[in-house]
């Protein structure tokens, strides 16, 4: 008769208890401050640059602004020059800037400048139709 068991082998798994994972310590050696990557003063320098550079384009871009500003008023389309958007692209392109304001006023025609022209019925209007007292002042003198 054969014997029909499993004959056990080296194959089979083990069952040993898993090696508890050790904790890491979240708190440096008080001995050994964090070493710097950069020099301080070189990272200072970096950073004042920085800030120069960034000081600089905001200037830049409130002269921008200020260009298109009179650039649109330039033109006397608009009663407001400030209406219209700032926008980098007029500033580069002439032809740009005058079809934008053209879509503009034929989107809010309100916003297009007027020009008073004739008599408004202020001012001197070089007609005398009233009483002149100096002439009547004259007469009786």
């Amino acid at each position: 008769m054969t014997d029909t068991a499993p004959e056990a082998t080296d194959t089979e798994p083990t069952t040993e208890a898993p090696e508890a994972p050790q904790e890491p310590t979240t708190e440096p050696p008080a001995s050994e401050p964090e070493p710097d990557t950069f020099p301080r003063a070189y990272v200072e320098k970096l950073r004042s640059e920085n800030a120069d550079y960034r000081n600089r384009a905001k200037v830049a871009d409130e002269l921008a602004q200020r260009l298109h500003t009179e650039l649109v008023r330039a033109t006397g389309k608009l009663a407001d020059p400030t209406d219209m958007a700032f926008d980098a692209a007029h500033l580069e392109d002439p032809d740009t800037l005058a079809a934008a304001i053209d879509d503009l006023v034929a989107r809010k025609p309100h916003l297009k400048a007027r020009r008073v022209v004739g008599a408004v019925g202020q001012g001197e209007s070089g007609t005398n139709t009233g009483v002149d007292l100096l002439g009547i002042m004259r007469g009786r003198a």
